[in-house]
């Protein structure tokens, strides 16, 4: 025989552990019972002729086992399905909360920027509103005091022409050519000097906005762009207009000069005055309406006028 054959061996397959410690413990059982069985017994009890067949483990039952695991894993399969929908569940929830909470957010910010708005809009109307009422009163002021002038110059006018009368005709040609030369006059006559500075100060605010209490440099009331004009010549007037008409020296309006204040009411109690430009025109703030214009005097006839210069 070859010394490189195949001998075969004669070792018996080793068992594994775990069928060694089951067969064991059977046997073991088994023994332990046959032996407390012949204890228990008689004395004189036969001897055991006949031997019992212990199950062996392929008689157990595998089929119940196997249902009883299948059983369990669906239990754990079905347990981990209703955990994994629980925390859907949950995050969803936890969604729909965070945008109904924006969603809150944005309409309350809405809100509150339509109630401004709101608000913004009625103060807007009721400035307005309270604004047409103040220019209301004004021009009504206006009307009453030049029907107080009428009535006052159309008086004066009937006992002058009854004086006239009386005195002969050429003190009545005397009179109507003093006043064609004054008129002609201020239709003729340039500023000069400080008055030259007055007059293009208030000329160069045309178009300027009109704000009541306005002192420049964009708006203006009438009081304030007097003070202003006056100030380049060095002559600080008092704020408001029935303290301007009340300084310098009252003058005809027959006989302006340009620099001159114009103003309308009563010289002491005045409610709006403006400067004389010179060309039977002036230059005033007028109203919200038309801001700072220049205008003629027959536009809106002045009740006197001043001199300071």
């Amino acid at each position: 025989m070859s010394h490189s054959a195949h001998i075969p061996s004669h070792r018996k397959p080793r068992r594994s552990a775990s069928k060694l410690a089951l067969r064991a413990g059977v046997a073991g059982g088994v023994l332990g019972t046959i032996a407390v069985a012949g204890a228990a017994g008689p004395a004189n009890a036969e001897p055991v002729t006949e031997t019992i067949e212990m199950p062996t483990l392929g008689s157990l039952d595998t089929a119940g086992l196997a249902s009883a695991v299948a059983a369990s894993a669906e239990a754990s399969q079905q347990e981990a399905l209703d955990q994994s929908l629980e925390t859907q569940e949950n995050a969803a929830l936890q969604k729909a909360a965070k945008e109904a909470k924006k969603a809150k957010a944005e309409a309350d910010r809405k809100a509150e920027a339509e109630r401004a708005e709101k608000a913004r809009a009625e103060a807007e109307a009721k400035a307005k509103a309270e604004q047409e009422r103040k220019e209301a009163e004004e021009r009504a002021s206006r009307d009453r005091e030049r029907t107080q002038l009428s009535t006052a110059s159309t008086s004066g006018s009937s006992s002058t022409v009854s004086d006239s009368g009386s005195s002969g005709s050429g003190s009545s040609g005397t009179s109507d050519s003093g006043s064609s030369t004054g008129s002609s006059s201020n239709e003729t006559q340039a500023p000069s000097g400080s008055a030259a500075a007055i007059v293009a100060f208030a000329r160069a605010q045309i178009g300027d906005a009109y704000v009541m209490g306005g002192t420049g440099p964009n708006s203006w009331d009438c009081s304030g762009l007097v003070q202003a004009a006056y100030r380049q010549a060095n002559i600080d007037l008092p704020r408001i207009s029935s303290s301007q008409s009340s300084m310098g020296t009252s003058v005809s309006l027959s006989n302006l000069q340009p620099g001159d204040i114009l103003y309308w009411g009563s010289r002491s109690g005045s409610y709006h005055v403006a400067i004389y430009v010179g060309g039977g025109k002036y230059v005033g703030a007028q109203n919200p309406s038309t801001g700072v214009v220049e205008r003629s005097l027959d536009w809106d006839t002045p009740s006197g006028a001043v001199r300071i210069l």
